[in-house]
């Protein structure tokens, strides 16, 4: 509708816009230079904005040589992808159908039909559609694609999305109100959505800034010198009568225009992403809905892609540019597993990711003289003969595994706001040599589990076990078998090894191997602050892990640093501690870094590698230990299916676990490469990529696919394989239980202002600093020797 002049509506098949003030043309439009061209339009009505006479100035921006990224696919070219020209690819490929298609980021969506509709919640259902992007490789110009999944808000009432989301399942009446608590509840979630009115003939629609402490009783304002009540209003200008005087208006945007509107007259607009974090429940659903089988997932990709009907597309054809639309076909290997080490010298072969661990003990067991056994729900939920037998269970399925565990010497129900005292009792009664408190969890849990943490672990130094109570009856051997191989860790134990690590020639001399993470706030969770994490080995089996965390701050406005700013202090730390425990410096450093998008590799690599020589230097003059920083990545859209369906390891259909693939569709200009290394338990697996940035070590690329996939094996909770090596494991589990512990305080989502619950440490609305919350999420000095978050 912009393009009504003659001299630009020329070129319209041929020009393409990025949402933002870019637009791109396969041909130089006539008249537009370096200065800029006004071009008056008239735009009508539209539901999100009023039409009205527009100035539209356009001018010429610069010209993207395509043969700069042309030269780097076919090997002649040196530097790196130029990034203009595969956002150039993008646009291209992706303008045609984002005409029919619902766009929300990298994903084009379609509104699901009546048969096809799942409903996650009363007010969010799942949309399906296709992921695509264009991206350099070793054979040329790629288009990754994949099925994609995500929720959508549910085109409805505001007041049916209240009574959902805050559980009214009577309803509401004309006299109903809100809590504040409520309202404050209610307000986070529709925060920032587009709503449309129904009182008036043209559905405009707002986008909601938040709702209104005052009801619509208590809400008045004047109109040509008479004080009017919102009631009055809508009634004398649209002859609406407004039934709910109690409940809240939505002040919508712009804040400063001071516009309310009543719930009761607004629906939410259909076609938005929901882009908070998902309930358990949510997610859960997804999860069902979207685990398909390898053979199923790649027909309904197939089918997604004909949908874009690139054949047609006039904009595809106008570039120059076509789209292949049958799949890839590439070469992989599949490595060896490693044997699983345990104590007396005894293996185990895994199986497709998975390997049997009866009749064997763990390679490290640990006592358990003195414990503690605390039960939160009530004796008639949870009896005593069932905690006795449940502790018998304990034992012996501990002793079959190595360990001596004594009966426990305190056995003590208690509610969730006497963890403190408890606590103190079970100090005083050990005389502070207690090796374990176990603690068994109602049902809804989420309250009394970060208290216990903090309570026992950053605070006393004393390791917790928490179970729900679901599993207390009848205590199943298998389970408790679990439940111990997370205990054992946590004490200091070692379950298993990997046992054929210490045959890579890397591993003859001292080397540590390092996990980062760097974990931000969800969207909608206001100026919490990014939480990083780095795990460090602690014995020559790369087993055992120490911990050091850090916290960022953030504006609150989506901008958060994806560099480790601390990282140097936390590598140092990791590093003296190794050399406490192991008597020894490490001669080799190998770094797997998470958390990273490909345009964040070169900026956040230069500093922190740079930090961790400047830490090592620190260290001792002339300690300049070499590094390989390794990216690691499960946030692609690259699937890996079997040409040959024999090939498949699993019932799944899923690649074997250990397939490698390192050609054809890797990187022209890095050294990356895809790993499988676990057995598919639902659904398509998604292969871990990796990309190597800096490898000192000059390690062949053998041995760095064999150490990545022998890591996979010694993450402590399960007798499997995983999906990334222990590690990056571990630093996600670090953070996500730091993160636990900002529940103490109460963050504001607009103006980043926060405050503290009845018992924080925060100072008002001044909101805690920094150091404030590092204090309260970081562990006990003493448990960050321990895999406390195992």
């Amino acid at each position: 509708k912009q393009w009504s002049q003659r001299r630009v509506r020329e070129a319209v098949v041929s020009t393409q816009s990025t949402g933002n003030k870019n637009v791109y043309s396969s041909v130089e439009l006539p008249g537009v230079g370096d200065t800029p061209v006004a071009i008056q339009v008239t735009l009508p009505d539209q539901p999100d904005c009023r039409g009205g006479n527009f100035t539209i100035k356009i001018k010429f921006a610069t010209k993207i040589d395509m043969s700069c990224l042309e030269q780097i696919l076919k090997g002649t070219g040196f530097g790196d992808v130029p990034q203009e020209t595969l956002v150039l690819a993008d646009i291209v490929v992706r303008h045609f159908p984002s005409l029919r298609y619902t766009v929300a980021g990298r994903g084009l969506f379609q509104k699901p039909t009546k048969d096809s509709k799942h409903v996650l919640s009363p007010f969010t259902e799942m949309w399906s559609g296709i992921y695509t992007s264009a991206r350099p490789s070793n054979m040329g110009l790629v288009l990754n694609v994949d099925e994609s999944h995500t929720a959508f808000y549910q085109a409805q009432a505001v007041l049916d999305f209240m009574v959902g989301h805050l559980d009214l399942r009577q309803g509401i009446n004309a006299n109903y109100s809100l809590r504040d608590s409520d309202r404050a509840s209610l307000e986070k979630q529709l925060k920032f959505l587009k709503v449309s009115v129904v009182h008036q003939a043209h559905k405009r629609q707002y986008r909601v800034e938040k709702l209104t402490k005052e009801t619509v009783s208590q809400l008045s304002f004047d109109v040509d010198g008479q004080r009017m009540s919102i009631s009055q209003y809508f009634k004398k200008h649209y002859n609406y009568t407004l039934k709910y005087p109690n409940l809240p208006c939505v002040w919508v945007s712009p804040r400063e225009k001071k516009t309310y509107l009543p719930l009761e007259v607004c629906h939410i607009v259909e076609g938005q992403r929901c882009v908070r974090k998902l309930t358990p429940n949510e997610t859960s659903s997804m999860i069902r809905a979207t685990a398909k089988k390898p053979h199923i997932r790649k027909q309904c990709t197939d089918g997604q892609l004909q949908k874009m009907e690139y054949a047609k597309d006039p904009f595809v054809k106008q570039f120059g540019f076509q789209v292949d639309q049958t799949m890839v076909q590439v070469k992989g290997k599949v490595l060896d597993a490693p044997k699983v080490g345990y104590a007396n010298q005894s293996t185990a072969q895994p199986n497709a990711g998975v390997w049997d661990n009866r009749g064997k003990q763990f390679f490290k067991p640990v006592n358990i003289k003195n414990w503690a056994i605390l039960m939160f729900p009530g004796q008639n939920q949870c009896q005593t003969n069932d905690v006795k037998a449940f502790c018998e269970m304990l034992i012996k399925v501990g002793r079959d595994n190595g360990m001596q565990i004594a009966q426990p010497s305190l056995v003590k129900y208690l509610r969730e706001n006497e963890v403190e005292n408890v606590c103190r009792e079970i100090l005083q009664k050990s005389g502070g040599n207690i090796d374990l408190v176990y603690c068994i969890l109602p049902r809804n849990s989420a309250g009394v589990y970060p208290r216990i943490k903090n309570v026992f672990e950053n605070v006393n130094c004393i390791s917790t076990q928490c179970m729900e109570l679901k599993n207390l009856k009848p205590p199943k051997p298998q389970t408790v078998g679990n439940i111990l191989q997370k205990i054992n860790t946590k004490i200091g134990g070692t379950n298993n090894i990997a046992a054929d690590m210490m045959n890579i020639p890397l591993f003859k001399r001292p080397v540590i191997i390092m996990g980062a993470d760097n974990s931000h706030p969800a969207q909608g969770e206001g100026n919490r602050p990014s939480i990083t994490a780095v795990v460090g080995s602690m014995d020559r089996h790369a087993c055992r892990y120490g911990t050091q965390i850090s916290v960022q701050k953030t504006d609150g406005k989506k901008t958060h640093s994806y560099i480790i700013e601390d990282i140097g202090k936390l590598v140092k730390n990791t590093l003296i501690k190794f050399y406490q425990s192991v008597k020894i410096k490490p001669e080799r450093i190998i770094f797997y870094r998470d958390g990273l998008s490909e345009g964040q590799y070169h900026h956040v690599m230069m500093y922190e590698v740079s930090e961790i020589k400047k830490a090592c230097a620190s260290l001792e003059v002339g300690y300049n230990p070499p590094i390989t920083y390794v990216v690691c990545q499960k946030r692609h859209h690259t699937r890996l299916y079997c040409a040959n369906p024999r090939d498949a390891q699993d019932r799944s259909g899923n690649v074997p676990a250990g397939t490698v693939v390192d050609r054809d569709i890797t990187s022209p200009v890095n050294f990356d490469f895809y790993l499988n290394s676990h057995q598919g338990i639902q659904g398509t697996n998604k292969p871990a990529k990796y990309t190597v940035l800096v490898d000192e070590n000059k390690m062949p690329a053998d041995m760095l696919y064999t150490m990545t996939y022998h890591l996979c094996h010694v993450y402590a909770r399960c007798t499997r394989s995983v999906s990334v090596p222990a590690p990056v494991y571990y630093a996600r589990l670090a953070t996500e239980r730091a993160r636990e512990h900002l529940g103490k305080f109460v963050f504001d989502d607009s103006d980043g202002a926060s405050s503290t619950v009845s018992g924080g440490a925060g100072r008002g609305r001044g909101g805690p600093n920094i150091e404030e919350v590092l204090r309260a999420i970081s562990p006990h000095d003493n448990t960050k020797n321990k895999m406390y978050w195992v």
